[in-house]
């Protein structure tokens, strides 16, 4: 009887045993295969604190080729070390004087501003600049100009940073130009500078610079001097300026006209008509607008009147008043650093034939187009915020 019995033990453990080297060898392969599925991760990409690795050399792990698994264990004891908690209870920033878009930022971490000063690739930051110019000019300019431009160029001193806007896509052919890797190129072909200032000379980018030139390609700066011409504007507290033009030069307005009696004027008597208050465009708070200088202030006000789509800024001469107080004391002409309008109608040519018209003829007629369009929205403007506020609106809104 007791055989049997035995016989009956011994199977059973065998079977026992062979269940357990099956289940074994099934979890071996098993975990295999999901070793290999899965690729290697690098944790150098993985957006997690580096204070939670303080034993750990990541580039040496990343070497070593740390598979899923592995990193799984990593973060599991991690996990473990934190108290196994995601979940961030704490504070929240929100800062809501900060720039739109940044509320849940600190403020002290904010830059709000920036500059057009280049930078080296290397070293501190702190010794990058040697100097830090205080004024910005802009040429917009096409290659047929550019023996004008480099003379112009040289009556700015180093306190100015030069930026130049290629309406032709040229830029290349500057490199020659002792000055121009110094200088900023931006190139779009067939826009004009007004079109350029929108986009690139938004005030938060040009508020380091005191004064902001914004000129056109056809200026004769023979007898200019760009720094006397800043300590006169400064002394006679322009916040928008112009030189005055050479008489023999191409005129359209008495008011730019250049005197030799005079170090800057701020009126003029026009044509009979013209000018219904002595203190209004174009006899008085007016410049035109081949050659204006704005002061900081004066810029963050025009660039917000500029409009997005009117690119030749026609009309915008007219507005420029409404950006200084009082306007008939902050706008003027300085005579006393005068420059010639060469009158060289280069940006016509980058017009289109259409209709039988010429490519000249075509850019003309949009820039009166453009100078009506702007009067209306302006009037518009003005129409609109008066019945808001429940005020009577002026006799002119135009002017």
């Amino acid at each position: 009887m007791g055989t049997p019995m035995k016989r009956s033990s011994n199977s059973r453990r065998r079977n026992d045993t062979m269940r357990l080297f099956v289940t074994t060898f099934i979890g071996v392969v098993f975990g295999f295969f999901l070793g290999v599925t899965f690729p290697t991760i690098s944790l150098s990409k993985l957006p997690l604190p580096t204070n939670l690795f303080p034993s750990l050399d990541l580039p040496d792990i990343e070497k070593s080729g740390l598979s899923t698994q592995a990193l799984l264990n990593v973060l599991n004891s991690l996990k473990r070390r934190g108290g196994g908690s995601h979940k961030n209870d704490g504070p929240k920033i929100w800062v809501p004087s900060n720039p739109r878009g940044a509320e849940r930022l600190p403020p002290d971490i904010v830059a709000s501003e920036s500059d057009l000063y280049t930078r080296r690739l290397w070293g501190l930051p702190s010794e990058d600049l040697i100097i830090k110019p205080r004024y910005l000019v802009t040429f917009t300019v096409g290659i047929k100009q550019k023996s004008n431009i480099d003379a112009a160029v040289k009556k700015f001193s180093e306190n100015f940073t030069i930026m130049l806007f290629h309406y032709d896509g040229r830029t290349t052919e500057w490199d020659d130009l002792e000055w121009s890797a110094r200088a900023i190129h931006v190139s779009t072909p067939k826009q004009t500078k007004w079109w350029y200032a929108k986009r690139f000379l938004h005030p938060d980018i040009v508020a380091p610079y005191d004064y902001i030139f914004i000129w056109d390609e056809d200026l004769g700066l023979g007898n200019f001097d760009a720094e006397e011409y800043i300590k006169l504007v400064k002394k006679h507290g322009l916040d928008i300026s112009q030189p005055g033009l050479e008489p023999s030069s191409g005129l359209t307005w008495q008011m730019t006209k250049g005197r030799n009696d005079t170090e800057v004027h701020k009126e003029t008597e026009e044509r009979p008509g013209w000018c219904s208050d002595p203190h209004l465009p174009p006899c008085a708070a007016f410049v035109e607008i081949m050659a204006p200088v704005f002061s900081r202030e004066a810029w963050r006000c025009v660039w917000h009147m500029i409009q997005n789509d009117l690119v030749h800024g026609w009309g915008l001469d007219f507005a420029l008043r409404r950006c200084v107080e009082p306007a008939h004391e902050k706008i003027g002409v300085v005579d006393a650093q005068w420059i010639v309008h060469q009158t060289v109608p280069s940006l016509g040519s980058q017009g289109k034939a259409e209709n039988g018209k010429a490519p000249w003829e075509g850019v003309r007629e949009r820039c009166r187009r453009e100078w009506t369009m702007f009067q209306d929205r302006m009037a518009t403007a003005e129409m609109a915020y008066y019945k808001a506020m429940g005020i009577d609106p002026p006799n002119s809104t135009t002017n």
